[in-house]
């Protein structure tokens, strides 16, 4: 092997180690030529050996690199982009310096090739899906590689991934997901299109196996759908993001039918997403999960408040973005100013139709002046028409009471909204984009929390003049949208909601056409 080729060079004549000694070096020079953090690095240091030296060293990098190669899958990433098995027989054929020299530039793209994919992601987000608007964060190669060679390679390989809670659960779920499958599963699916408490027969049997299997039902023989069932398919519930009413009722029972391997596709491209937000989120922070349809602030790693949300609709260019910023202050009493879009898209045809349409809407010109709908509105076209539109402050605005900006090029933010019967909706996927909230106010209290000692009264305050008003975060908060159709509880308990805008759906494919696979049993 390579230590044995190296070992031989050593008892050659020292004309001839210099000969040997020229061509690794050129071997690597040549090989390593089009990547240019690999060319230089190896530039710097003479061309010299850090992976295929004859040293414990060096034996310490190949074997640590090989082990985390063949442990890609347990990160739901491509192994055969890495080709660990490839990759070791190419060393055990090495059989000249010239050999070595390209072994040794090899080794280190598939060192590079890993640890990008594990530590920001195998993917580029927004290549799959334009909406998803994330700016990833690369560790820069020479870094990598300098941060390498300075650490225990195990140690450093298996820290790559990121080192948040929510990964590493979702890796154990993962992991033992990937085992309940191969070991059959969950079992038959029920056969019922709904079931309800106080049933009995063989689909109440075939339901209460099932939830034993996944976990949610205690061993049990009962043969009617007793209290304890009523609890397990509560809970179930809960955790899938339906009414948790305890009846089994259509939705309930297709999501209990959901395959196993189904829910670890999930699980894998939470991972992958996981990797693309590998960054500190800040101390506090405020994360908005389209898919959960709810607005969460969270402190040093617990949630402190949480509210329901909608989301956008699912078409035309209403979903919400996933991108991450930060947000700088909140407008109690706002206008709405009415976007673009809205204007030429939904308003201009009614204007056309009636000069009084939309009336609670005030039309302004370029100085923010009030026009007067005595016209018509007929020659307009979307390219021409010259005007503005704004909903003044009131409690039937657009944007309700108060809107949290965190000023952004995708012009989305958090508010309050009139429409208040869309929050008891399980899929809450209706706004133009931006995130409605259903506690809007306390959202604000919390906020204020930070500075303000009576962050209630000081909110009120501004909000009983009517009038528009800033108030300014004296410390910015990190605002991160998110699309999550799987992920864990404080407990570690898997969550799972539906892919509103087929985004996972779309990031699946994805991986798969770079070579993530399942295994493949019976789900």
């Amino acid at each position: 092997m390579i230590a044995a080729l190296l070992g031989s060079v050593l008892l050659t004549a020292p004309q001839e180690v210099s000969a040997q000694v020229t061509a690794f070096k050129q071997a690597v020079a040549e090989s390593g030529a089009r990547d240019e953090a690999i060319a230089g690095f190896y530039r710097g240091q003479n061309f010299g050996a850090v992976w295929t030296g004859p040293d414990d060293t060096h034996m310490a990098r190949r074997a640590a690199l090989l082990d985390a190669l063949r442990r890609a899958g347990d990160h739901g990433l491509p192994v055969a982009r890495y080709d660990a098995d490839g990759l070791e027989t190419r060393m055990r054929a090495a059989r000249t310096p010239r050999d070595l020299g390209k072994l040794e530039v090899e080794m280190m793209q598939s060192f590079l090739r890993y640890a990008r994919d594990i530590g920001s992601g195998a993917l580029t987000p927004g290549r799959v899906v334009s909406a998803i608007k994330r700016e990833v964060e690369y560790t820069p190669q020479d870094q990598l590689i300098a941060g390498f060679l300075r650490a225990r390679p195990a140690a450093f390989l298996r820290d790559l991934a990121p080192r948040t809670v929510e990964y590493s659960a979702l890796m154990k779920q993962k992991m033992l997901l990937t085992e309940q499958m191969r070991n059959g599963g969950w079992g038959r699916p029920v056969g019922a299109a709904s079931i309800k408490p106080g049933a009995t027969g063989g689909q109440v049997i075939a339901l209460r196996n099932r939830l034993m299997k996944m976990g949610y039902l205690k061993r049990s023989n009962a043969r009617s759908y007793d209290g304890a069932m009523i609890a397990a398919v509560t809970a179930f519930q809960e955790a899938h993001g339906l009414e948790a009413d305890g009846v089994a009722g259509e939705s309930t029972i297709t999501q209990i039918n959901t395959p196993i391997s189904t829910r670890l596709k999930s699980i894998i491209v939470a991972m992958e997403r996981e990797r693309w937000l590998n960054k500190k989120r800040g101390e506090r922070h405020i994360l908005v999960n389209i898919p959960d349809f709810t607005a969460k602030i969270v402190d040093n790693g617990q949630i402190t408040f949480q509210t329901r949300s909608v989301v956008g609709a699912n078409r035309d260019d209403r979903p919400t973005p996933e991108f991450s910023d930060v947000m700088t202050h909140m407008v109690i009493n706002p206008s709405w100013y009415v976007p673009r879009s809205i204007i030429v898209g939904e308003y201009l045809p009614a204007l056309k139709r009636n000069p009084n349409a939309v009336g609670h809407i005030q039309i302004t010109d370029s100085r923010g002046r009030v026009v007067s709908r005595n016209r018509s509105f007929a020659g307009y076209t979307a390219r021409n028409f010259p005007f503005s539109m704004r909903q003044p402050p009131s409690r039937s605005n657009a944007l309700g009471l108060v809107k949290f900006m965190f000023p952004n090029k995708y012009n989305i933010y958090l508010h309050d909204t009139p429409a208040k019967s869309l929050f008891s909706r399980e899929v809450r996927a209706f706004s133009h984009g931006c995130v409605r909230l259903n506690d809007p106010f306390d959202f604000g209290y919390a906020l204020l929390a930070k500075q303000e000692t009576d962050p209630k009264a000081f909110f009120q305050s501004k909000l009983r003049t009517g009038a528009e008003s800033r108030v300014n975060l004296e410390t910015p908060v990190p605002v991160h949208i998110i699309y999550r159709t799987a992920y864990t509880d404080a407990r570690g308990n898997l969550n799972f909601r539906g892919d509103v805008y087929g985004r996972d759906a779309r990031i699946w494919a994805a991986l798969q056409k770079a070579g993530v696979a399942l295994p493949g049993v019976r789900g």
